[in-house]
């Protein structure tokens, strides 16, 4: 039976399971985020929260790519780019205006700093930058606030976000972090 020939549903749709002429690229590894791993148990601060966690860890480990005073850059560890880094500041804080001036202003440098860092080691085209703030925002962790930094190319959002909610990463986030760290270095001149 051919494509033409074969059984169509009333609104000529085909049958569920019919060839669509789509190649699918499986991540099981992606139903760890989904299921709500690394989420925080509560709203608290500690352990339980993984940005207050990876404070405590080595750069390497955590993926912490730099730390400042009162804040520090990581790897986001379900990344839309290569490359994206959540800016965080130490304290545990989920609202913008709870801020202080010197955190707020560390922020500010360090996106910055991120900006220059990514362009060094990535020559991306654009960024996007910004804060979901609250669950309702679409913040997968509401409870610690953090400023998403993602390079951005001619043709990185292709159909596989849209049609197989999966997202082709080219480099491993330990490669990145490596690769980052060193763009950090090169750009503060430490």
């Amino acid at each position: 039976m051919t494509a033409d020939e074969h059984p169509t549903v009333g609104d000529g749709a085909a049958l569920p399971g019919d060839p669509d002429g789509l190649q699918r690229l499986w991540v099981p590894h992606r139903m760890v985020y989904l299921g709500g791993a690394s989420k925080p148990p509560d709203d608290e601060p500690g352990p339980g929260c993984p940005f207050c966690r990876v404070q405590t860890e080595d750069d390497e480990t955590a993926l912490i790519v730099a730390r400042g005073e009162r804040t520090f850059v990581v790897l986001n560890l379900y990344p839309y780019n290569s490359g994206h880094l959540l800016v965080c500041p130490d304290r545990h804080v989920a609202d913008y205006l709870d801020l202080s001036e010197e955190e707020t202003a560390e922020m500010s440098a360090m996106t910055k700093t991120a900006i220059r860092a990514l362009r060094e080691a990535y020559h991306p085209q654009g960024f996007n930058l910004g804060m979901n703030q609250g669950a309702i925002a679409g913040a997968g962790i509401a409870a610690h606030l953090h400023q998403h930094v993602v390079p951005r190319w001619p043709g990185d959002a292709n159909f596989l976000p849209i049609v197989a909610h999966t997202r082709a990463m080219p480099e491993l986030l330990g490669d990145a972090r490596t690769r980052l760290a060193a763009a950090w270095s090169a750009v503060t001149g430490g």
